[in-house]
């Protein structure tokens, strides 16, 4: 178990027995990350440069001890997630929670930028006006992401008080934890906040609040290629 750091003068902390540190992190690049095309829930395998990025995790976090380790059901985290565990203190099993998924990006899936500018121009618009609330065509909105994944990580939250926690998910997901640790995110920040794939973000969650004790740490990844970035939030969020 990790010491928590001091907070600074006059702030505090939650109570560690009250709270879970979740440890969240993004998979590693996908077949269709590398290609620039939105996946969302489709089911899309890593990519070589993706294991090689989730061997340098697992090399970083060799022999370090969790509670427990939970993923998405999609594979891309799934297969992150067990290549990291390997090295794991007591290799714990990998449990899945579909809660966890990415964004539903509907009719998008598959796409490249230029193709969905080409082909839902009307949607852009929209998202440009109200990136939390537009739903991509067929599937979910910003709002619907939250409201899905802040329930399965507060459940995971809740189950383990007391103690520290992985959990292999997404960009968006990351991007929700960061949402409850803060107690929100500024309107149209969503997009803004860069997630490395790989990248750890530490949050420390419980009913009383959270806080967010790290974030898009991806120092495991400076001796291969730079982390890809984008993903099913970012790219459609501008024209």
């Amino acid at each position: 178990m990790t010491t928590l750091p001091k907070p600074p003068t006059g702030l505090s902390l939650p109570e560690r027995h009250a709270s879970a540190e979740l440890w969240v992190v993004r998979h590693g690049e996908s077949t269709w990350n590398a290609d620039g095309r939105y996946q969302g829930q489709t089911d899309v395998p890593l990519s070589v440069v993706g294991v090689l990025q989730a061997s340098s995790l697992a090399e970083r976090l060799t022999s370090q001890r969790f509670a427990a380790v939970y993923s998405s059901d999609l594979v891309r985290a799934q297969r992150t997630a067990e290549i990291v565990t390997e090295r794991l203190s007591g290799e714990p099993q990998v449990q899945t929670v579909p809660g966890l998924r990415e964004i539903d990006v509907g009719q998008l899936s598959g796409l490249g930028l230029p193709e969905i500018r080409s082909r839902y121009p009307e949607y852009l618009a929209a998202l440009r006006a109200d990136p939390w609330a537009t739903r991509r065509p067929g599937g979910e909105s910003m709002a619907d992401l939250y409201a899905r994944a802040a329930a399965a990580l507060s459940e995971l939250a809740a189950r383990h008080q007391g103690e520290r926690v992985m959990v292999f998910t997404h960009g968006g997901v990351v991007r929700v934890a960061v949402g409850l640790a803060l107690g929100g995110v500024p309107a149209n920040a969503w997009a803004r906040l860069s997630v490395a794939n790989t990248s750890v973000t530490r949050v420390l969650l419980s009913d009383q609040g959270g806080t967010l004790l790290g974030f898009n740490d991806a120092a495991h990844l400076e001796d291969l290629e730079a982390a890809g970035e984008a993903d099913d939030l970012g790219l459609g969020a501008t024209p």
